[in-house]
């Protein structure tokens, strides 16, 4: 459809370097789809600060995982502050508030993690004992059961802040997500991504999901072409697995949709903080069975965590 804009279009971020790449991409994606939307003023970018971004010297499980990075953002969908909100997927819980939907999905970025050394080496060049620092959970537990002996410090701070801190020698190594550092135009500076085998990702890393009142039907209208459906059931499957799993911040846990063709294929693991106690599992199926995929990997796991 060709749009024409009654009033301008609120889109709802965070006011990180990473959000404001991420907004801007989607207004320009929906400028893309709408030509009369290049209209000055027709899209406007609202800043909203969150929890997660107002407390910074405490990883996110203590302060209460997920959420942390939506709650304001999406009181304000709600409120009609704002007609649209902007989210990296991998923050998003699994249930929404009442009368929120996020069906809109524009393509992927790369989901891997990538490693920053002080020598610029992979993992297995770092000394026995090297710091590196994370606050992901997910992260800490892979890196310790690939890496017994290394030394995990609490590490927050957008993308410049992790980097000037390694550059400083706080540490000797820290964890990046790729997809962040090339939204940033900052993929220059990866010199060593891990493997999906050594980190499997977080469930929807890389992605963008668009959250939107449930009755409004114009913006519904809009963000349709957006949507890329290899993304949707990717993220569809995975977060069925967390949904299943009753994720949080709080539990180590990693999983990668693929699609070939008509399949899907999930591998997901569980883990404990210390590296130990990981459970793997890998399903294929139909693409149209990506919620029932993820749920029966989730089951899975369960069955595995119990012995």
């Amino acid at each position: 459809m060709t749009e024409t804009a009654p009033h301008a279009i609120r889109i709802g971020t965070r006011g990180s370097p990473l959000a404001l790449a991420q907004a801007r991409e989607i207004r320009a994606r929906l400028i893309a789809a709408h030509p009369a939307l290049a209209e000055p003023e027709a899209i406007e970018i609202v800043v909203i600060s969150t929890t997660g971004d107002r407390v910074v010297d405490r990883n996110l499980a203590a302060i209460g995982g997920k959420g942390l990075f939506t709650k304001e953002i999406e009181q304000a969908l709600s409120d009609g502050g704002i007609d649209l909100a902007v989210h990296s997927m991998k923050d998003v819980p699994t249930v929404l508030p009442d009368g929120l939907v996020i069906d809109c999905f524009p393509p992927r970025e790369d989901p891997r993690d990538a490693l920053f050394s002080a020598s610029g080496g992979g993992l297995e060049s770092l000394a026995p004992g090297a710091v590196v620092g994370t606050s992901s959970l997910r992260r800490q537990a892979l890196l310790l059961y690939a890496r017994p002996d290394l030394r995990i410090v609490p590490f927050r701070g957008n993308v410049e802040t992790r980097l000037a801190k390694l550059a400083a020698g706080r540490v000797d190594a820290t964890l990046l997500a790729v997809a962040g550092l090339k939204r940033l135009g900052k993929e220059h500076l990866v010199t060593t991504i891990l493997p999906p085998e050594i980190m499997l990702p977080a469930a929807a890393q890389g992605a963008i999901g668009i959250e939107r009142r449930l009755d409004d039907s114009r913006i519904s209208r809009l963000l349709e072409p957006l949507d890329d459906a290899t993304t949707n059931w990717q993220v569809t499957a995975e977060r069925a697995l967390l949904a299943e799993l009753d994720g949080s911040c709080r539990t180590p846990i990693g999983a990668l949709a693929t699609i070939g063709g008509a399949s899907l294929r999930l591998a997901a693991l569980v883990i404990e903080l210390d590296g130990t106690g990981r459970h793997a599992v890998e399903i294929t199926g139909a693409i149209e069975d990506a919620e029932r995929i993820g749920r029966q990997a989730g089951m899975q796991l369960k069955a595995l965590q119990r012995g």
